[in-house]
C-alpha cells in the first residue's frame, strides 16, 4: 500500500512537472508579437485583410480558434503572410499562439 501511494505521488509530481514545462507563456509571447507581428496585426488587428483579425469572432469565423492552429499559420505563414518557422523558435511560436488567444479572448484591451 505504501509503495503503491507512493508510486501515485511521484508520477503526479512527475507529469505536473513536465506539463508545466511546455506550457506556453502569453507574457513572454507578447514581447515576441511586438517585435514580429505588430507591424501588421497591431491591436489584433490586420492590416492587409480586415476581415481576418484576430478578434475571436474573426479567428472563429476563419477556423483559427485555437492555439494549434494559430500555431500552424505562424510556424508555416498562408499569403500575404510570411512564414516564421525559420526565425523563430517553437517555444517562441507556442507562446505567440497563447499571447494571441488570451487577447482575441479578452477583447485586445
Amino acid at each position: 500500500m505504501l509503495r503503491s501511494t507512493f508510486l501515485l505521488v511521484l508520477s503526479a509530481l512527475i507529469f505536473g512537472f513536465i506539463g508545466n514545462v511546455h506550457a506556453a507563456d502569453a507574457s513572454a509571447g507578447a514581447e515576441v508579437f511586438a517585435n514580429n507581428c505588430m507591424s501588421c496585426h497591431s491591436g489584433g488587428k490586420n492590416l492587409l485583410n480586415p476581415a481576418k483579425s484576430l478578434s475571436i469572432k474573426d479567428l472563429k469565423d476563419n477556423k483559427m480558434d485555437s492555439e494549434a492552429e494559430i500555431i500552424t499559420l505562424v510556424t508555416n505563414g498562408k499569403p500575404p503572410m510570411p512564414a516564421f518557422g525559420t526565425s523563430l523558435s517553437a517555444d517562441q511560436i507556442k507562446n505567440i499562439a497563447a499571447y494571441v488567444m488570451q487577447q482575441a479572448n479578452a477583447g485586445w484591451k
